[in-house]
């Protein structure tokens, strides 16, 4: 993280109104300008591509109520940042606010400290400013590809996006509330509202010491610019190398706890089997679980896409994008004899362990026919992307060796 001074300028002491955001936000006529392929094993073959959601420009339309948003993955082709307007929406319940008066809003802090606090946007944006590029990934990211299909959002592998956030330290709020002894978790909500008659609020929670280690933060911008209404605005927590569900966005309410978290969405959703890469046989029963934490690496070719055809004997540029989880990319291997061997990748600039990492190389197919192009990831604690998939319940956790059809004629 690198501190910086204060960024007022990023937040305005006005209303803010998302352009069009009461009538657009819900509006069951998102028209599809196009179709995105998405040749998913259980379907679909396409998805609208919407441009109806305020902030926002093309997407995949993967549900309206609540906003599901996917990011088309040539967008990744693009640059190391994704850009705020198709950067992927994720929210729980339909009930979210269409617009914040930021002259009224607050950030509450209490439960077990010294002294409870009710911080407006300025108090916020008066502590030290700090930034952070890193990834941010739904658990459900690639669930589409699940075999044998599970329920839940048919995501492909657009359900992530990496930007630099800005904001503060969540470590300096909570020493300004002063955290009691005894403190051994602290729960996070945002302003999102149950659409059901008692529905549980989404909120989740991390381990006090995680919450204090000085990388967690609370942003209030991204790639520059405040953060869009659907990511989150005003405030989002953003948990660097932790899944998409830890990002509580527009935070509120921030509660440090003397007992250990049990809430619904802690207790009992969003969790994983307690199994070497969270894998189990399908219909298999009496498995312990665990919630769900750290990242896991992944890499993806950005360009040529599967299917594209290319020149035998004559060299050819690949390119795409990493990440190591919950540490730095140590390597980027390809392959293109069904992993028999491997040859390592030229990484690009490192912006930072817990973001996006482009890779680049060249390479000759020797001869005409059809090719299997592998990209595998190996991250600084020496972990790799298994050869085969994972599969649970949930559709969670998804890193396979990426894998991508080539024609050489």
């Amino acid at each position: 993280m690198r501190p910086r001074g204060a960024f007022s300028d990023l937040i305005t002491r006005r209303r803010l109104l998302a352009t069009a955001a009461t009538g657009a936000l819900w509006s069951s006529m998102a028209k599809a300008e196009q179709l995105a392929n998405l040749p998913l094993p259980g379907g679909p073959d396409a998805r609208s591509i919407t441009t109806a959601f305020p902030q926002k420009g093309s997407m995949i339309l993967q549900r309206t109520r609540p906003p599901l948003l996917e990011t088309p993955f040539e967008v990744f082709d693009r640059g190391t940042l994704t850009p705020n307007d198709q950067f992927y929406v994720r929210w729980h319940w339909a009930d979210i606010p269409t617009h914040i008066e930021t002259d009224k809003f607050s950030l509450v802090v209490r439960g077990h400290v010294n002294q409870p606090l009710s911080l407006s946007l300025q108090d916020i944006l008066a502590l030290p400013r700090v930034e952070l590029v890193a990834v941010n990934q739904c658990s459900g990211n690639s669930r589409g590809f699940f075999q044998p299909r599970v329920s839940g959002g048919q995501w492909a592998n657009g359900a992530m996006g990496n930007a630099l956030w800005t904001g503060v330290r969540l470590k300096d709020v909570l020493d300004k509330a002063g955290v009691k002894p005894g403190a051994v978790q602290v729960r996070f909500k945002g302003m999102e509202q149950p659409v059901v008659e008692d529905g549980p609020h989404f909120m989740k929670s991390l381990e006090i010491d995680h919450a204090r280690d000085g990388e967690v933060m609370i942003a209030y911008a991204m790639n520059g610019e405040q953060l869009p209404l659907l990511n989150g605005f005003p405030l989002r927590l953003v948990v660097p190398g932790w899944y998409a569900t830890y990002w509580v966005k527009m935070l509120n309410d921030i509660e440090v706890l003397d007992q250990p978290d049990t809430n619904y969405w802690t207790k009992v959703a969003y969790t994983i089997p307690d199994t070497p890469h969270a894998s189990i046989e399908p219909g298999q029963t009496n498995v312990r679980t665990i919630p769900i934490n750290r990242m896991v690496p992944r890499s993806f070719v950005t360009n040529p896409a599967s299917g594209n055809t290319v020149k035998a004997a004559t060299p050819v540029t690949f390119r795409g994008i990493a990440f190591g989880g919950d540490c730095g990319v140590e390597k980027v291997d390809i392959s293109i004899d069904h992993g028999q061997t491997w040859r390592q990748t030229q990484l690009g600039k490192d912006e930072g362990k817990y973001g996006f990492r482009k890779w680049e190389t060249q390479l000759i197919f020797p001869a005409q026919g059809e090719y299997g192009f592998q990209v595998r990831c190996t991250n600084s604690n020496g972990v790799s992307q298994p050869d085969a998939p994972n599969w649970n319940p949930a559709g969670f956790m998804r890193n396979v060796v990426e894998s991508i059809r080539i024609v050489a004629i």
